[in-house]
């Protein structure tokens, strides 16, 4: 395996073992915060970040190009995690966890439909099935029944949203900028279409929370890790890589989100949460399996 593979799988890999982790800071925040002003702090925080790694401007970008960014902000910075977000305020951290790594589905499915890359084969449909199966299975949770359609339909709507932000980032990778300028293009986008958001939800400016120290730490990990570090990160296996096999290490998520889970929150890990777990990763990875062939762009 050449060097720069291998830098985009470690890049990959580092970046889902953090995000893995952020459900679970994010559920500590909204003891204190809402949805909507952890997302905006989180990605100011995250824009100011590579602003001050990278301050020069980008070359200017075409219309086309343009739009594509502001497609990518709308979906994988604002509709995703606002959703994500709210989410947890409903249902479970390790739901939520688990039902977004079906993001991959979505991921594949529109780069099949926008981008004509490979066709989906039998194999992709068995896999869906086995997925939902364990899915189904965490949601429900074992005895406790922690079934909850709201929480769980906004996690799966996040999903589909990951699912189009890893298309238009996919067709980003080929324009030639830096991915740390075009990370940054993105998030300034994102920001933008959040502030409406921001605005009806009533953002406080009560003082006091921003500064304890539970509030400070987790605020900090999710903007400079989980923000700015992480999208950068992705990014750029994205476009090593390609989409559909970068999307490969969101498997992984469920397992750190669980045991993180269970570790900090205390939330419980029943045999069926075990058991669906199990079966979501092995759904995805039949979904997920190529039969050879490299990923295009037009």
């Amino acid at each position: 395996m050449e060097r720069k593979q291998l830098g985009g799988h470690f890049s990959a890999l580092v970046t889902v073992l953090i995000w893995g982790t952020t459900f679970i800071s994010t559920k500590v925040l909204l003891a204190d915060f809402a949805p909507v002003e952890i997302l905006f702090l989180r990605f100011v925080m995250g824009f100011a970040a590579l602003y001050l790694a990278a301050p020069r401007k980008m070359e200017k970008a075409s219309r086309r190009q343009e739009l594509t960014f502001a497609a990518a902000g709308l979906c994988g910075v604002c509709l995703y995690y606002l959703m994500e977000n709210i989410a947890l305020t409903y249902t479970m951290a390790s739901n939520v966890g688990v039902i977004v790594s079906v993001s991959p589905f979505f991921t594949a499915i529109l780069s099949r439909i926008i981008l004509k890359e490979e066709k989906l084969h039998a194999r992709f449909f068995l896999g869906f099935v086995v997925a939902m199966a364990g899915i189904a299975l965490i949601s429900f949770n074992g005895a406790a029944m922690k079934l909850n359609l709201t929480g769980d339909f906004l996690a799966l709507m996040a999903a589909l949203m990951w699912g189009c932000y890893s298309t238009f980032t996919r067709k980003i990778s080929g324009y030639g900028f830096s991915t740390i300028l075009t990370t940054r293009r993105t998030f300034f986008y994102g920001i933008l279409f959040m502030i409406p958001a921001l605005c009806l939800s009533g953002f406080r400016m009560d003082t006091e929370r921003f500064f304890q120290p539970v509030s400070i730490g987790n605020l900090l990990f999710l903007g400079l890790g989980a923000s700015a570090l992480c999208f950068v990160t992705w990014n750029y296996s994205v476009k090593v890589l390609g989409a559909i096999k970068t999307s490969i290490y969101i498997y992984m998520i469920p397992v750190v989100t669980v045991l993180t889970s269970a570790l900090v929150l205390k939330e419980p890990v029943t045999w069926m949460t075990g058991a669906g777990t199990l079966l979501t990763l092995v759904g995805l990875f039949l979904s997920e399996g190529k039969k050879g062939g490299n990923e295009k762009l037009d």
